[in-house]
């Protein structure tokens, strides 16, 4: 079983953070393949792929991989920049997918397919609190937003899937202390030099589904960072759409936000089977009768609602 860093020369975050990467551990000479170039870990069964194009339009570059190089690929960890309008220094991650966006079965605006999720890499929350420890040791939070973010944008793929980034302007993208930080979190997460891996699923545990709030999460992040959950997709606000009707037109029975929050639970129950799966609302920003509606469909579907002082309380 292959874990799969993918790198894309479209983007000088994610070439930077190649280059961090391969200077932190120990690779074997590149090889070279119809799908792009190879390095292979020389500790664990990493493969380090780097391709021409865009990340987010490489559909099935994971069974591409497979394929080509005769493995099995059970996770993909895609280096990345990140963008954001207000240019505010970040160092992120996030599931993939394009819940909620309209029409469904259409392309996305930035890769993907509309209504379609990946599975969440089942070290996010492993993934996210090493990052954030490790920051706040090199002080990093005096510039960066340490963060995670809400499911969006592409690539369709079917092996759980996360993205490493940093961000969001060209002079943050090159900064070597966080590519030397998100080097140093793979490296001791991943096993690349040697040690044991972290966050690896063995089939039991509690699995939070963040619904609701802006793209960044705020309160979902405070309670993965402060509890010892798992962590599968996060749904912002904006993914589920309480202003559209059943389609009358259509066989589909489920109202537009009732859909994002079904392919929300599957998908992260593909990534974590046999998990305990609950949601954590970010009430405040639902409106009184939405909280209602949400926690009535939850509960027909036998999904536990927790509040953030009840899972903190229930932490070891």
């Amino acid at each position: 079983m292959v874990i799969l860093i993918l790198c894309s020369e479209a983007d000088d975050a994610s070439v930077n953070l190649r280059g961090s990467l391969l200077e932190s551990s120990s690779w074997e000479k590149a090889e070279f393949f119809q799908h792009g170039k190879v390095n292979r870990n020389s500790n664990c069964n990493v493969h380090l792929l780097t391709i021409e194009k865009i990340h987010v339009d490489a559909d099935s570059i994971d069974e591409i991989h497979e394929n080509e190089v005769g493995c099995v690929v059970n996770e993909v960890l895609v280096l990345s920049r990140h963008v954001s309008s207000s240019d505010t220094p970040a160092i992120t991650l996030h599931a993939i997918g394009l819940p909620g966006s309209l029409p469904e079965g259409a392309p996305g605006r930035s890769g993907g397919v509309n209504g379609v999720l990946v599975p969440p890499s089942p070290r996010f929350a492993c993934l996210y609190r090493e990052m954030v420890k490790e920051a706040r040791k090199r002080n990093l939070q005096e510039h960066f937003d340490l963060t995670l973010e809400a499911t969006h944008h592409g690539p369709v793929l079917t092996r759980p899937t996360l993205y490493i980034e940093i961000g969001s302007t060209e002079s943050d993208w090159s900064r070597d202390d966080a590519l030397e930080l998100w080097a140093k979190v793979l490296c001791r997460v991943l096993g690349l030099n040697g040690d044991f891996p972290k966050g690896i699923w063995e089939g039991s545990g509690e699995v939070m589904i963040g619904l609701g709030g802006g793209h960044y999460a705020p309160r979902h992040k405070d309670i993965v960072e402060r509890g010892g959950m798992w962590l599968g997709h996060v749904l912002a606000n904006y993914s589920l759409d309480f202003t559209h009707d059943k389609n009358p037109d259509s066989e589909e029975l489920l109202m537009p936000w009732q859909r994002s929050i079904i392919s929300a639970i599957n998908s992260t129950m593909d990534a974590f089977p046999g998990g305990d799966i609950f949601v954590h609302l970010d009430r405040k920003s639902f409106k009184g009768w939405q909280r209602t509606e949400i926690n009535s469909f939850l509960s027909e579907n036998d999904i536990l609602v927790l509040r953030g002082r009840d899972i903190l309380r229930e932490q070891p």
